[in-house]
């Protein structure tokens, strides 16, 4: 009976301090992905595999169970212990990505995914993100004895490191996307800008070169070339039938089931789940998304300029400058204005590394929003 009570008494103080405004609106695109993971799965379960309509469905709700899970034992847990237990995370996923090309199951030409046996086939990088972040912003914000070029340069050593791994992959959008994401945290722990461009054009300068002069990444430059001539290649297939799907959708969309896209484009439900909801559901659909996303944003935004430590303020910025520009490229991606990079959408999209890291990453922003008990 007292156990009981503690564990009510536990989790009633946890209801009680979170932020409900970002836990609600993270349910609610849980529970959209979750009914858009139905109806653009349960065809190409039946039709193209030849089992249980319903199988995709079922594997994202488990992950989102997980996910939710997740959400609920990071936020509930001391921040300081969390931030502790996150730099050896960090660590450790880190030695899985340094696995990738030895040992890295290998998917339409790329490496990007471990099967360790024991555990299902997972993303490192997925998993990396969130801690990725912490790590960064633990460097950020330590003493202002320590020499400030020298937190900078570790900084983007350690980032050049990781987006060097992901570049052999190859994953020129994860690439990116951790790039991005160094340079936010940089710029917000208030580096001149001048420094901050300059490391950002020589690193963009690099990628150019690699792309369009090393062989190994010929299909990076091909995809890139045939999204500025649309008659060349075949790279521009997914993007077409992506746009022409949300065209066709209109508005108000054509209804529930009656879209092609999940037929026609591999992986619709996962780099390209935008434009199955739009052909389906119609422009109003994605720009209540849209709405959602800028909310959360704002929310927790507006939590942060409440917060004193720095270090916290970095982690916050951090991750949901990664949710908006994640979303962004895999809109852009979607609507052709962004060649395809196979970006997921943020609590939407079927998958479960991006579901367990998205749910790591609002786990970590509802445990530093929540509030503090003196």
């Amino acid at each position: 009976m007292i156990e009981k009570i503690s564990i009510y008494n536990l989790y009633y103080n946890w209801w009680k301090n979170i932020d409900k405004t970002i836990f609600s609106i993270i349910i609610l695109l849980f529970i959209i992905g979750l009914f858009f993971s139905l109806v653009s799965t349960s065809l190409i379960a039946s039709d193209k595999l030849d089992t249980n309509s319903y199988s995709f469905f079922f594997k994202h709700l488990i992950y989102i169970f997980l996910g939710m899970m997740i959400i609920i034992l990071l936020s509930n847990i001391d921040s300081i212990r969390l931030l502790k237990f996150s730099l050896i995370l960090f660590f450790i996923i880190l030695i899985s990505l340094f696995l990738v090309p030895f040992i890295g199951v290998e998917v339409k030409g790329s490496k990007r995914w471990i099967d360790l046996f024991i555990l299902p086939r997972f993303q490192p990088i997925e998993l990396l993100k969130p801690f990725f972040i912490i790590f960064l912003a633990t460097i950020l914000s330590t003493e202002k004895r320590i020499n400030i070029i020298l937190k900078y340069s570790f900084s983007f050593l350690i980032t050049l490191l990781i987006s060097s791994l992901l570049f052999i992959q190859p994953d020129i959008g994860q690439t990116l996307l951790i790039l991005f994401t160094w340079s936010i945290l940089v710029f917000t722990s208030g580096v001149s800008i001048l420094f901050l461009s300059i490391f950002v054009i020589s690193a963009l300068i690099f990628l150019l070169y690699l792309v369009m002069f090393v062989s190994k990444f010929t299909y990076i430059k091909s995809r890139i070339l045939s999204f500025f001539d649309r008659e060349s290649g075949t790279h521009n297939f997914q993007s077409d039938k992506a746009l022409d799907s949300i065209t066709s959708g209109g508005f108000f969309g054509k209804g529930i089931g009656e879209g092609t896209l999940k037929n026609k484009v591999p992986e619709a439900h996962t780099d390209y789940i935008i434009s199955v909801i739009s052909e389906e559901f119609g422009v109003i659909a994605i720009m209540l998304i849209i709405i959602l996303f800028l909310t959360f944003i704002y929310t927790v935004f507006k939590r942060i300029l409440t917060i004193k430590e720095e270090k916290y303020k970095l982690i916050l910025v951090g991750c949901s400058s990664l949710i908006l520009m994640q979303a962004i490229i895999h809109i852009g991606v979607n609507i052709r204005l962004f060649p395809t990079t196979g970006m997921t959408l943020p609590f939407l999209s079927y998958g479960g590394s991006s579901i367990v890291s998205i749910s790591i990453i609002s786990g970590i922003i509802l445990n530093l929003t929540k509030r503090k008990i003196n």
